[in-house]
């Protein structure tokens, strides 16, 4: 059995607080949809502002695969007819061969926000749909606030239904607008809708206010709902809608309800990943099927029993919906940690993987955080094998930060030693991280010239004891990139500068490890012990 699906990311979705689209992201979103396999993308409401018009504008010169594009508006205006009505002529004026009008369910806003009466609502919905099927439209009623105006007066409620219906609609959505109800609730008005209207094809709109959109979205497909509407990511306001990342594997893996493709299943992560970083917004690392930490697993017990059988702590395997096993080291880990772990990064462990783990959980007690920062813990192992020999080895930091007037600038002073040559290095900066920075890569840079290609991408600072006030302890975060490579180092101390210097020192010596890079040739003399670069 298939369930349809209808996305709104581009419409609810961009009524979250803080998320904004141009007009050109949403064409993008819109387009990635389409190859997702998304059947029915609403796109926005016509004539409610420049951008929505000037999408639906743009989108009669695109080229989709499949997906039926909608326009969505409400019913007419009290007191005007529905040829005359400004809203259902942008909405033909689309050109989409779907619309979606919404209308009222609840006699509470038919009388209090619509000001009007109940038996001319009924004919606000007839006459609107009546009106969009003349001009050849497939129709999705959307029942407003559906489930609170049958809590509130079921005849109603199923009258407005009827007159959706009896005017030629095409499926029937119950919509959980204020996200309040329950899903014994939902299920049981879904079931009681399905056998009034058994011909009728029903929807469900879920939102989240009560954490429960994704739940009252699956029980209303158990009770006869074949059109599930919602958002990448569950975006939309307050609370958000519906998450289709969480319910299409739901669906599909649990529910033996097909509504995509197999092999569009493995492309979840790619695409709430790119709507995300389209919206400019975080991914969620907890969500789940897709989200970072989704297959992470840090507790000893845990990774020793899924190094031998996946599925013993694992619902799905992560690879079905584009995602990765994580094995997160920390003080919580087992050795089994250690091995996997390792094995992920692609090294060779050569030390005993307890030798590790208790250095792990001894720098975790003073504060250091390895499941973020894979890249000191490769550090770790490595610096423990007995052949480890450091490229190079910073001897001394001198870091002075100056305000003179509205003027900031800091200087920076490094000592280090490459084999037996000794470099010593100053540099100016904005801030003092930046100028330690510059310090650091002017000493090695002439020994290791393939750093020019590291770049730092993302700095973090947190403080982990906040009642010692200026004497806190200090974590330091720091993400850096060589190409698609990336990888991350944390440096923890009571002084700031020394954190930082950990963590830089960390994220250069890692890439020159990983990619086996000796000091280059001639630069590296037994005779010259000395080398002073100025500013």
């Amino acid at each position: 059995m298939d369930t349809t699906l209808y996305d709104t990311t581009l419409r609810d979705g961009t009524q979250r607080r803080g998320l904004s689209l141009t007009l050109a992201d949403k064409l993008k979103i819109a387009h990635e949809l389409d190859r997702f396999g998304i059947p029915y993308i609403e796109c926005g409401w016509p004539g409610s502002n420049p951008k929505d018009c000037a999408f639906f504008e743009a989108a009669k010169g695109e080229t989709w695969l499949q997906a039926k594009l909608v326009a969505f508006g409400s019913t007419r205006r009290v007191g005007t007819a529905a040829e005359d009505d400004v809203n259902l002529r942008a909405l033909l004026e689309a050109e989409t061969p779907a619309v979606a009008l919404v209308a009222k369910s609840w006699i509470l806003h038919v009388e209090k926000v619509l000001n009007t009466t109940p038996e001319e609502n009924l004919n606000l919905i007839r006459d609107s749909v009546a009106f969009m099927k003349a001009a050849g439209r497939e129709v999705i009623y959307d029942g407003e606030h559906f489930f609170d105006g049958f809590r509130a007066d079921e005849a109603y409620a199923m009258a407005t239904l009827t007159a959706a219906v009896e005017a030629g609609a095409d499926w029937l959505v119950l919509c959980d607008t204020n996200g309040g109800s329950l899903p014994s609730f939902v299920s049981r008005v879904t079931a009681r809708v399905k056998a009034a209207f058994p011909h009728m094809r029903l929807g469900i709109h879920a939102h989240n206010d009560s954490e429960l959109a994704v739940a009252n979205s699956l029980v209303a497909v158990e009770a006869g709902a074949g059109m599930i509407q919602g958002t990448v990511n569950g975006y939309g306001e307050r609370c958000g809608n519906a998450n289709l990342v969480s319910l299409i594997p739901n669906l599909q893996l649990k529910l033996g309800r097909r509504c995509i493709a197999k092999q569009q299943l493995a492309r979840l992560t790619e695409l709430a990943h790119m709507v995300a970083e389209t919206a400019n917004l975080n991914p969620d690392p907890h969500q789940a099927y897709v989200g970072h930490a989704a297959f992470a697993h840090k507790g000893g017990i845990h990774v020793a029993a899924v190094e031998k059988l996946a599925a013993s702590y694992e619902h799905i395997s992560p690879e079905t919906v584009g995602n990765t096993r994580q094995i997160a080291v920390s003080e919580l880990s087992g050795r089994g940690n250690v091995r996997v772990r390792a094995a992920e990064l692609g090294f060779e462990l050569r030390v005993d993987p307890r030798s590790v783990l208790d250095k792990v959980k001894e720098l975790e007690n003073r504060g250091f955080h390895f499941e973020s920062a894979e890249g000191s813990f490769e550090l770790i192992a490595r610096r423990m094998d007995p052949e480890y020999k450091p490229p190079f080895a910073v001897l001394d930091t001198f870091v002075v930060s100056e305000r003179r007037g509205k003027n900031h600038n800091a200087e920076a002073t490094v000592k280090l030693l490459v084999g037996k040559r000794l470099r010593h290095t100053a540099a100016e900066g904005g801030g003092p991280v930046q100028a330690l920075d510059h310090a650091l890569r002017k000493a090695v840079l002439p020994c290791f010239p393939e750093l020019a290609n590291v770049r730092l991408v993302d700095y973090k600072v947190r403080i982990l004891d906040t009642e010692a006030a200026t004497a806190a302890t200090t974590r330091v975060l720091i993400e850096a990139a060589a190409g698609e490579e990336r990888w991350c180092t944390v440096g923890c101390s009571d002084n700031i500068i020394d954190a930082s210097t950990q963590a830089l020192v960390d994220s250069l010596e890692l890439y020159l490890l990983r990619h086996d890079i000796q000091p280059a040739s001639g630069r590296e003399h037994q005779g010259e012990t000395y080398v002073t670069s100025t500013v």
